[in-house]
């Protein structure tokens, strides 16, 4: 049944806009967001009898169900395009303008920031501005913490009838994803708003004020061990949040809390749980196909657990034409516009159609030894195969190899070496632009990193060895002594493992070696950063909407 409506006076209506506009410009919105949506732009009287909002859909476990659904489609948008296009890529300002990562195509509003930095590094956000991103990212997480609060808060409504395991399973994977979202959000700006309320209708507040990060991640610590509490140890759903996540995000918060004794006893549960194995063997779908072990893992058929994957802790489940299935643009970001050759055209062999927004720096490409399965041929492209008879170049005909550059970065190379881990084609359409095969988002080799690198601070450098030996003999590297361990050999390890999967901003920012290590790796974007670029500026829409109290903006903007 519609809902019906009923127009209240005019001046109520325009004060209502007024409220509404604050709200999303500080990203304070509650969503169901891929459920239907209850709100107008104006202000209305509604008998929501068929529509889903939050009165009458946490009523119940598969209400609850229902709104997690939302949260987990909302934290797959991160691989996906800024406003749900196909476009620049939310993560961009995660994982780019970093030591292993540059903007090689650029969009005004997105790669500039990356690539040049300087002015394009700015707060304002109007549409037309490079600041429009990281107001997206902004009204995104905080989109993502109200709809989290919204559940959390329900979630202790008496009347609702469910075993006490369901309830704080469902809590738990809500205040994981709460912290989730404060994670990008205090790596990205530092001090952030804490809010821990639901925020809808006429709660809407203008006198926020950025909590001190430290107090921040106090909370998120205490998110992250109600999870651990509270998580199942395993699921028969493949992407529900298990206690391994939760625990994860420990071992790097505490790391980044400077409590490495904390991180090293969550992330040796992790390892020492007897649920998770890094993959050392070929397997899946592909396994008669020449390729390593590592690069399985990746591939659409093998992500999930009960797939083979050992290794997996979170992964991202993707499907087409399925409402909420959601897709991604790992692909298109990262895989070059190489059909743009002569002799080439997009097929599956060669990724799919990419655009390569970004591309590895030539210093992370030449970290790999020879023999590491992940710096061979099957997880990086090294040439391609013509396959296009009309445009041939002279003297070449088809199958013959057209090999990728072996220089130094440039922007709009075509022939720029890239991963395999994101290739995906529809095989019934290869052009397609968003791809929806499944990826694992965290991974157990990043966990044994994580305990390299809190037993590193500890002085145990014979353990870390280990762990990062675990990690490097299972792709062919060579093992390592424990004089070898420092922090500069575990972030050079940690681009040989997961060159493109993590937020390796964060990665950097939480060592202290972002700036050092850019400038000196990043031949394009290392020469125009400055020590402000550590934190990105608060979006001034933000600040604007704050008219009850000024907002201070970080440093240098």
């Amino acid at each position: 049944m519609s809902p019906t409506y009923k127009y209240r006076d005019t001046s109520m209506h325009n004060n209502h806009l007024v409220r509404r506009r604050r709200l999303f410009a500080l990203g304070f919105v509650g969503l169901l967001f891929a459920l239907p949506s209850a709100c107008n732009e104006q202000q209305l009287t509604e008998t929501p009898q068929g529509v889903l909002v939050a009165d009458n859909l946490y009523t119940d476990l598969a209400g609850f169900e229902a709104g997690l659904n939302g949260l987990y489609y909302n934290v797959r948008r991160e691989r996906y395009g800024r406003n749900n296009d196909n476009n620049a890529i939310m993560n961009t300002t995660m994982t780019g303008g970093v030591d292993n990562a540059f903007g090689m195509y650029l969009a005004p509003d997105t790669e500039n920031i990356i690539h040049f930095w300087g002015v394009f590094n700015t707060p304002l956000d109007d549409p037309s501005s490079s600041g429009s991103q990281l107001r997206t990212v902004w009204q995104f997480l905080y989109q993502t913490i109200n709809a989290s609060n919204t559940i959390i808060l329900r979630a202790e409504n008496p009347a609702v009838r469910w075993t006490d395991a369901d309830h704080k399973r469902v809590v738990a994977e809500a205040r994981l994803i709460r912290a989730w979202a404060y994670r990008h959000l205090t790596y990205m700006w530092g001090d952030v708003p804490l809010n821990l309320t639901e925020s809808s209708g006429d709660l809407i507040r203008t006198d926020w004020e950025r909590t001190p990060r430290a107090e921040v991640r106090k909370q998120m610590e205490q998110d992250l061990l109600f999870a651990e509490a509270n998580l199942p140890a395993t699921s028969s759903n493949p992407g529900k949040l298990v206690k391994a996540v939760a625990q994860h995000y420990l071992a790097e918060l505490y790391l980044a809390m400077d409590q490495p004794d904390k991180a090293e006893v969550e992330a040796q549960a992790v390892i020492s749980s007897g649920l998770y194995s890094l993959i050392t063997k070929r397997y899946g779908v592909q396994a008669a196909q020449p390729g390593v072990p590592f690069l399985d893992q990746f591939i659409d058929g093998n992500v999930n657990r009960n797939q083979g994957n050992t290794e997996v802790l979170w992964a991202m489940e993707l499907q087409q034409n399925v409402a909420g299935g959601g897709g991604n643009i790992m692909r298109r970001t990262w895989v070059t516009r190489y059909y743009t050759n002569k002799g080439m055209q997009i097929s599956a062999d060669n990724g799919g159609r990419g655009i390569g927004r970004l591309g590895i720096t030539r210093a992370a490409i030449n970290l790999y030894e020879p023999n590491d399965d992940r710096g061979l041929k099957f997880t990086i492209r090294k040439f391609y195969i013509f396959n296009l008879a009309s445009t041939l170049p002279t003297g070449k005909k088809l199958g013959d190899t057209l090999f990728t550059s072996t220089g130094v970065e440039k922007l709009s190379d075509p022939l720029w070496p890239s991963t395999k881990k994101w290739d995906w084609v529809d095989p019934l359409n290869v052009l397609i632009d968003p791809q929806y095969g499944d990826q694992p988002y965290i991974r157990l080799a990043e966990t044994y990193l994580l305990l390299a690198e809190a037993q590193l601070k500890l002085g145990k450098l014979a353990p870390a060895a280990s762990a990062i030996n675990a990690v490097r003999l299972r792709s062919g590297a060579s093992a390592i002594t424990a004089g070898q361990v420092t922090l500069s050999f575990i972030l050079d390890e940690r681009s040989r493992e997961l060159v493109t999967e993590e937020q390796r901003r964060y990665t950097l920012l939480r060592t202290g070696s972002w700036l050092t290590r850019t400038k000196a790796m990043n031949t394009l974007a290392g020469p125009n950063i400055q020590p402000r670029d550590t934190l990105f500026p608060i979006p001034q829409s933000v600040i604007d909407a704050n008219t009850t109290k000024p907002m201070p903006q970080n440093p240098g903007y």
